[in-house]
């Protein structure tokens, strides 16, 4: 049997080897060689094909049996479109896993599921560490530094896997035993050929979902649920109200009673309620934790870095990181977070309607725009609050500062990708506190 990995990125180099040590030929293709991808192809017993032609996919492709696109390779890519076309099967890493998995000779372990357009990694890392509070050994696998094929490996009872539409989209057969979806909101339109398509992907994983398993989905997102009703597993949803797993008064709440008092979690705003309800109805209807679990995690439980982060205070003025933000609707939800705010805007944009930014004006104190994409953030404030642009971060800051009020929160979620003037979301993150730092410090 012969496949076709394409893209030799941290998912790829680990489905190349986990092919070839279930005895296929693999062969590594990659639009964007380099020395370094070269000398791990080798090492991993691969054949490297470095960059392919464009017009020599189609015969490429069909001299394989399997091709295997790395998570960065879009559905409109010439490699996809030839394997559809010569019908040979397009398999993503987390589906190839779930077919493996299935034949262990212990027998499969539980594979829980994340998916949204935001909100995924910090409830997936909620998730494992309501697991691990159970003393259930588990992985957050998929979409985060551990690729599920990869995750097969290690000495664990239970995985929770982060779903990127881009390992979604080629699935046909991953079914996980209890899977929730956050919400669904425009992004990735540089990777999807249209929101059409994106939602598809995003559907595939309840679609091989059993009547034994569960799927969760959040009530206050009509298109989650209009897709919720035609899954074929058990259903669930949670949300701020009304849902199977909610908030009442003081505590959060699922169909059996009480789950935990919010006051025992580290921080309370609105997305970190449905988060954590979201994440609680995981682990409880896949039946492999309790609340005593849940509470002992919630109490822990710090978030994920970049993700609405306290960096630091001065002069009664508050500093946020939420570097993680690269959509508008990622950046709306920690903008309806604080009731006064300045906020640093820009980057890449990702080919999305910025609009929804700027959809809660008696919010905004000012507007700091950056990036390439600044223009276009700056035309959506324009006459909603004061705006100003800055060439770099430690300007951003400077500016945000002189503009913030006491009782104010200057705040970094941009609503775009930091790939214009950073190498990723994290570096452009670390930038800010450092800035914010370096300030209080010279104060």
């Amino acid at each position: 049997m012969r496949a076709l990995v394409y893209g030799l990125a941290v998912a790829g180099e680990a489905t190349a080897k986990a092919l070839i040590a279930r005895g296929w030929d693999v062969e590594v293709a990659d639009d964007r060689p380099t020395d370094d991808a070269q000398s791990r192809c080798a090492a991993l017993g691969a054949t490297w094909l470095a960059a392919p032609a464009p017009a020599s996919l189609d015969k490429l492709v069909r001299r394989f049996d399997l091709v295997a696109p790395s998570p960065g390779i879009p559905e409109g890519h010439r490699v996809i479109s030839a394997a559809i076309s010569h019908e040979v099967p397009v398999r993503s890493e987390i589906d190839l896993a779930w077919e493996w998995e299935q034949s262990r000779p212990d027998g499969p372990r539980p594979m829980l599921a994340v998916t949204g357009t935001d909100g995924k990694t910090t409830t997936t890392l909620m998730a494992v560490e309501m697991l691990r509070e159970a003393g259930v050994r588990a992985i957050d696998a998929g979409n985060t530094d551990t690729p599920l094929v990869a995750a097969l490996d290690m000495d664990v009872d239970v995985f929770v896997v982060e779903c990127t539409s881009f390992r979604l989209a080629w699935t046909t057969c991953f079914a996980p035993q209890a899977a929730v979806w956050l919400n669904l909101a425009e992004d990735h339109q540089d990777w999807h050929a249209s929101m059409r398509t994106y939602r598809a992907a995003k559907a595939r994983m309840w679609r091989f979902q059993q009547p034994s398993d569960v799927a969760i989905g959040f009530l206050d997102d009509d298109i989650v649920m209009t897709e919720l009703a035609s899954a074929r597993a058990r259903h669930r949803a949670f949300g701020l109200t009304l849902a199977d797993y909610r908030r009442r008064g003081e505590q959060l709440i699922g169909p059996d009673g009480p789950i935990a008092d919010i006051a025992v979690m580290r921080r309370s705003l609105p997305h970190d309620i449905t988060n954590a309800l979201a994440a609680s109805s995981l682990v409880l209807e896949a039946g492999l934790a309790g609340s005593e679990a849940i509470i002992g995690a919630l109490a822990s439980f710090e978030g994920a870095p970049h993700r609405i982060q306290l960096v630091g205070e001065l002069d009664g003025v508050r500093y946020y990181d939420d570097s993680k933000a690269t959509t508008p609707h990622a950046a709306l939800t920690a903008i309806r977070a604080f009731d006064d705010v300045v906020l640093i805007a820009g980057g890449k944009n990702k080919g999305l309607d910025l609009a929804p930014m700027a959809s809660e004006p008696g919010r905004m104190r000012a507007v700091v725009a950056i990036g390439l994409a600044g223009d276009l953030i700056a035309d959506q404030f324009d006459g909603l609050c004061s705006v100003v642009r800055a060439a770099s971060m430690d300007e951003a800051v400077q500016l945000a500062t002189t503009m913030a009020r006491p009782g104010d929160v200057v705040l970094l979620s941009p609503g775009c990708a930091s790939f214009d003037m950073y190498t990723g979301y994290p570096a452009r993150g670390a930038d800010f506190a450092r800035c914010v730092m370096e300030l209080i410090e010279r104060s």
